[in-house]
């Protein structure tokens, strides 16, 4: 896929990882809807990048609301060539702790949001994508999920998290194979320790901690490193079904 000139809906678009995606592709040349809850951070990232760029407010629980921001991207700019979801939420909460079995409300609303929210765009983007004429390798568009390795690892607390982002690689290869036929790929991404907002509130002796755990680079992972390789993912046609540890060979201990 080349990314100029290309029309990509990114969920969870206004923060973290997906403003990252937002502000590199605009920047190269692609126009991009920013599909998120959070209406002022939105609102505001789509002004900073100009006309490159739409804001839709959207749940990615609500078949209605996704459907509402593919539908502004082929009403701005009649296709949608890609989807990247990067929408979620990360509560920590033990299957047994001090104050009794974890919700399970709380559980619902992470596999909601992380899991079936990046289903529903998926199966929605696909459709879209399905009418575009195909390129020269017969790929009509491109869908990138967003797991974690807490799918592969996950830590005390993260039971919910884990299983919505195992849900998430797993459906990659069937949901690739699904959509061969029309020329789809399929792919996720499963970063490790990003400094995203989710790490905003820590202290700076906790970050740093963090940090020590990862092999090569010891740091946290920049949102701009998950946008390059998403932009890769792109543009690289022989990227299928599969899903990429992004995550400087860190294998995250129990606690």
């Amino acid at each position: 896929m080349q990314i100029a000139g290309a029309v990509v809906l990114v969920s969870g678009g206004a923060s973290g990882l997906g403003a990252a995606c937002v502000r590199l592709l605009a920047a190269a040349g692609a126009r991009v809807v920013v599909a998120d809850v959070n209406a002022a951070a939105g609102q505001a990232l789509a002004t900073e990048t100009a006309d490159a760029v739409l804001f839709q407010q959207t749940d990615v629980t609500s078949e209605a609301a996704v459907q509402a921001a593919i539908d502004a991207a082929l009403r701005q700019w009649g296709r949608l060539d890609a989807a990247i979801s990067c929408a979620g939420i990360a509560p920590p909460a033990k299957t047994l702790g001090k104050d009794g079995p974890h919700s399970l409300e709380l559980f619902q609303k992470v596999i909601s949001i992380n899991l079936i929210g990046s289903f529903n765009v998926l199966r929605l983007a696909a459709a879209a994508l399905s009418r575009n004429a195909p390129n020269a390798d017969g790929e009509r568009g491109v869908i990138i999920n967003t797991a974690s390795i807490a799918a592969y690892d996950g830590q005390m607390g993260q039971v919910a998290y884990a299983a919505a982002k195992g849900g998430i690689a797993s459906l990659t290869l069937p949901a690739a194979r699904d959509l061969a036929r029309q020329g789809i790929r399929v792919m996720t991404i499963a970063p490790g320790l990003f400094r995203t907002p989710l790490f905003d509130g820590l202290p700076a002796e906790a970050v740093a901690s963090l940090e020590t755990q990862v092999p090569f680079p010891a740091r946290l992972g920049r949102p701009e490193e998950y946008a390059a390789l998403a932009r890769h993912i792109l543009e690289n046609s022989m990227l299928n079904g599969e899903v990429i540890r992004l995550d400087g060979a860190l294998r995250m201990a129990p606690r």
